[in-house]
């Protein structure tokens, strides 16, 4: 922090030129150092924000988002490069998922900053020649798009200087049927997702949006459920004492059910749980 003097103008003045003249990137004001406003660079998308709109080309030709995905969930992921070992696992995965997140409502589209040519070659390799686990012959059929500009990855913060200035990091974006960021997720280069907890996290938004509902630690389809805690301290009272087939309480402010139905989101769950 660069301290500076109300009662010696001139003194706090000099103090502040000095400091932006040593760190660039900020600047200096009165009572401290504040990153500029205006200072150009990648900032990183938030939760509840609408997701950046971007035009790009992919294996399966030209994609606008959010345009082409109105009405549906998006699982958006960044991979660090083509032809790599923990990429190329991952990307079997998903693809030997993409039925299930169809199901779901949701598309999958993925990135890297490789042209075209070099994922459309990747991929024939991994369905050609790449056996993993139980997974043989797999062909990816959901949207990879190339980034060789770096604009979608800047866009939604996917570059990480402090671990490749080059490639986008694991980063993966649940966006909601609105277009709205509903769940962030960074894995660094070094480490693989998973898939089914990208599953079981789409699965719990979609219960929550339709139901009202909350998932506890380690929730898994099927398993019971939080009802959102009452707002007064009668209706506390009440929930405790009304507490019985249809829902049971802990205490007055944590109470689980059932989950509502089989059936959510156009009923699309249903057949997974």
């Amino acid at each position: 922090m660069v301290r500076t003097n109300r009662f010696f103008p001139e003194r706090s003045a000099a103090l502040r030129m000095r400091a932006n003249e040593r760190l660039p990137g900020c600047r200096v004001e009165q009572y401290g150092i504040r990153v500029a406003a205006d200072q150009p660079g990648e900032r990183l998308p938030l939760i509840g924000e609408r997701a950046p709109a971007f035009t790009a080309e992919t294996t399966q030709g030209p994609v606008h988002f959010p345009d082409d995905y109105k009405g549906k969930w998006v699982v958006f992921f960044s991979h660090p490069a083509d032809f790599t070992p923990v990429c190329t696992t991952e990307f079997m995965t998903f693809a030997s998922m993409a039925e299930e997140f169809q199901a779901l409502h949701a598309e999958l589209p993925g990135l890297s900053i490789d042209s075209v040519f070099s994922h459309i070659a990747w991929l024939r390799t991994i369905k050609d020649r790449i056996e993993y686990k139980d997974m043989k012959n797999v062909e990816v059929t959901f949207p990879v798009i190339s980034d060789l500009t770096m604009e979608v990855s800047k866009a939604f913060g996917m570059l990480q200087p402090s671990a490749s200035t080059t490639q986008a990091v694991r980063a993966v974006f649940i966006i909601d049927p609105k277009a709205i960021i509903r769940a962030i997720l960074y894995y660094p280069l070094s480490t693989g997702r998973n898939v089914d907890e990208l599953r079981r996290l789409l699965i719990a938004m979609q219960g929550s949006d339709e139901y009202k509902i909350a998932t506890p630690t380690n929730w898994e389809v099927g398993e019971d459920v939080i009802i959102p805690p009452p707002g007064s301290c009668g209706s506390a009272a009440e929930r405790v004492e009304k507490a019985g087939t249809d829902y049971r309480c802990l205490d007055w402010f944590l109470c689980l059910k059932k989950y509502p139905s089989k059936t959510t989101i156009g009923t699309k769950v249903g057949a997974l749980l």
